[in-house]
């Protein structure tokens, strides 16, 4: 039987939190409807930052959506983005025309904006404006074109400029091509690049990254490799591993092995056991008969741990619990509102029914505001590094900070 969870603590916060949703496909009644409604719920609260998360049927007038939004609330922060997909509240919505807004009332919290762009010709970034590193801890929420924005090589400086600096969010989606997504930063709508926000000062950002897999077969060393190919595990050609791992599964688990199949590599090699978490998931890509090498989704290197990884609708479900109720067990406070990256590639199509994940936060949580989308990748920390991930689901929840004076 499971431990019980440690009772909730009386929240003595000047945080406030709101969503709102709208499935209008007219744009300026669905930012009418949207804004009236985060006003209602937040009465005379001081509105600091606003995300606005929207289908790609509102992205030809996303500069009408964000102005209306602006001029309604009059927030410090505005970004946003088009999505995949729209989450809100316990619903995820895939296909259809929706537009939500959540707002944040944090009044003592600093907000600093972050905007880079990327340019192919010079090959180097653009990261005038950035905040100067700080050593009190803050979160950066991060959204980003895809098309335009080298993520992983934004997530590398990140770690290397803002060290123990946790980054959370998604890649814009529903274009299909180079500027046919929107970015929302302020009074401007932008087709590429990353925009953002740092939150410094009473608020705890905690990040849940839900990667959806379950560990199979054995831990093996990296013996042989070479940037994404590994020729060897400990000793013995990759592929002639990945082979046996393969024949040892359960005639179900092997049906779904075929489709997804994954690498999970240990980001912390000093740790004495490895578990959920500890791995960072990447897709196997191809394999080699010839040399007897797999090609992984990322950089590999030679004496680093791995081992093999199942992804499928029941291990996706149970890591989402697993890591709410952890979350809620390792921390005095619950959270007020929350955020969500999710995959495009889960929803109904890994879960075979709708909304799965936002119910899922909605059973842990309650009903506190949630807002996000189906991104094209996601960012979130895993082993005190940034990565950017790909078939999960990253959540920010937000709470007053544990250390906080609490009244009983």
């Amino acid at each position: 039987m499971p431990s019980p969870l440690p009772p909730s603590l009386p929240q003595t916060t000047a945080l406030r939190f709101a969503a709102a949703l709208s499935k209008r496909s007219d744009t300026e009644a669905a930012a009418r409807d949207l804004a009236d409604e985060i006003r209602a719920k937040l009465d005379t609260a001081s509105i600091d930052l606003v995300c606005l998360f929207f289908s790609a049927h509102h992205a030809s007038k996303s500069e009408l959506l964000a102005a209306m939004i602006r001029q309604s609330l009059h927030p410090r922060m505005i970004v946003g983005c088009s999505g995949e997909g729209v989450i809100a509240g316990a619903e995820e919505l895939e296909t259809a025309p929706a537009v939500t807004l959540w707002a944040a009332s944090m009044p003592d919290v600093a907000l600093e904006p972050i905007r880079s762009s990327f340019s192919p010709v010079q090959d180097q970034f653009r990261l005038s404006g950035w905040p100067e590193p700080s050593t009190i801890q803050s979160s950066f929420l991060l959204l980003a074109d895809p098309f335009s924005t080298p993520m992983r090589e934004v997530l590398g400086l990140i770690d290397e400029r803002y060290p123990g600096t946790r980054a959370i969010g998604g890649l814009a989606g529903g274009g299909q091509g180079e500027g046919e997504n929107r970015l929302i930063f302020q009074d401007e709508v932008l087709t590429g690049g990353l925009v953002g926000v740092r939150l410094s000062g009473p608020v705890d950002v905690r990040p849940v990254i839900s990667q959806g897999c379950r560990l199979i077969g054995e831990r093996f060393v990296v013996t042989k490799a070479e940037h994404n190919l590994i020729y060897e595990l400990g000793g013995v050609p990759a592929l002639e591993r990945l082979q046996a791992v393969f024949e040892s599964l359960p005639e179900e688990d092997r049906r779904h092995a075929h489709r997804a199949l994954h690498l999970g590599i240990v980001i912390d090699e000093h740790r004495d056991r490895f578990e959920r978490g500890d791995f960072l998931v990447r897709n196997l890509v191809g394999a080699d008969q010839t040399t007897g090498s797999v090609a992984v989704g990322d950089v590999v290197q030679e004496g680093q741990t791995v081992q093999f990884q199942l992804r499928d609708a029941k291990s996706a479900s149970e890591d989402l619990n697993l890591l709410l109720a952890a979350d809620r067990a390792a921390h005095r406070r619950q959270p007020l509102g929350a955020l969500m990256f999710s995959c495009c590639g889960r929803g109904r199509g890994l879960f075979g029914k709708p909304n799965h994940d936002a119910a899922t936060m909605a059973d842990r949580l309650g009903s506190i505001p949630l807002a996000g989308f189906f991104a094209q990748g996601e960012i979130g920390p895993v082993g005190g590094r940034n990565f950017l991930h790909g078939y999960t689901a990253c959540m920010a929840l937000f709470a007053a900070p544990d250390s906080a004076k609490v009244t009983i």
